[in-house]
């Protein structure tokens, strides 16, 4: 199943929206009052010229401090790369200008793969002189090393580690930081499940790599050793639960969809059979159930 990576990122910057800008935008935060925060409905724009509709992620309503005019907080996710992004950002940013007449602050979170040098700017400009400088604020995850955040007890920080900068050889390590964090943070159990869903669905350990994790967490001589194999524990026993439940449910679902076709052929042997008695020929019978004579023969044998 593929991954729907625009809502699990929605999700958790929607939950965690002033960690969020607390983390990235420490100069932002500081003005805006987030006493006062709304989130609107989604937007939905069709680009014309390539046929496409594309959805805003994530608009928030708030208010700077001090200051009765409200401003917008535009976050778009980009989990691809794209050429033409900073001309999408800009039309977004226009026709959300368009429609609320008031400031607007464009936020663009990159969270691909790709380690490349990724632009903010969308310019018009002439020999004779520029019509249009668009800048949005850019938060290029890749660029950023997982060990520069673990210090941080913001739960934005501990889901988007495994996003950031780091080599394979690191991920039991990586890992182990998480989990440390999300102890330490001591959210409530929907939050800490929010987290640590997010953290799982793009850092994925081998059995060996669990393993080896346990083993690094006995030997712990913190006093997080044992809240971190509690959260590993209870974790990996809601994992056997959900697997036991979706094993149960597809086989549930495979004997109805078994007896359903069991049960059509069943009554196809019963309506050729009627038929028969009735005196149809096979010839007759084959040409009205759009089977065989062969097929309708065989079903009146048994």
């Amino acid at each position: 199943m593929a991954i729907d990576h625009d809502r699990l990122f929605k999700e958790l910057i929607q939950t965690f929206f002033e960690e969020f800008i607390l983390l990235f935008f420490p100069d932002m935060h500081e003005h805006i009052d987030f006493r006062h925060l709304s989130f609107l409905s989604e937007e939905l724009f069709t680009d014309v010229t390539a046929g496409e509709k594309y959805r805003v992620d994530l608009l928030v309503e708030t208010k700077l401090k001090g200051e009765n005019g409200l401003i917008i907080v535009h976050v778009e996710n980009q989990s691809y790369v794209q050429p033409s992004f900073p001309e999408r950002m800009f039309i977004y940013f226009s026709r959300l200008f368009e429609k609320y007449r008031t400031r607007i602050v464009p936020i663009a979170v990159f969270s691909y793969e790709a380690l490349r040098k990724e632009p903010s700017v969308f310019s018009i400009e002439f020999p004779f002189g520029d019509v249009l400088q668009f800048r949005f604020f850019p938060v290029e995850l890749r660029k950023k090393h997982w060990r520069d955040y673990i210090r941080h007890d913001n739960p934005i920080a501990a889901a988007l580690l495994g996003k950031m900068g780091y080599t394979e050889s690191e991920k039991v390590e990586l890992k182990k930081e998480f989990l440390r964090m999300l102890v330490r943070l001591e959210l409530d159990k929907a939050r800490q499940r929010l987290l640590l869903g997010f953290f799982e669905t793009y850092v994925k350990l081998s059995e060996e790599e669990e393993r080896q994790l346990q083993r690094e967490v006995k030997a712990m001589e913190t006093k997080e050793r044992e809240k971190v194999l509690e959260l590993i524990i209870s974790y990996e026993q809601k994992g056997r639960k959900e697997g036991l439940e979706e094993g149960m449910k597809r086989g549930i679902q495979q004997g109805i969809k078994q007896g359903m076709k069991q049960g059509v052929k069943q009554g196809m042997k019963q309506l050729i059979r009627n038929m028969a008695h009735k005196g149809m020929t096979v010839e007759d019978i084959a040409r009205l159930v759009d089977l065989s004579e062969e097929e309708v023969r065989e079903l009146l044998e048994k």
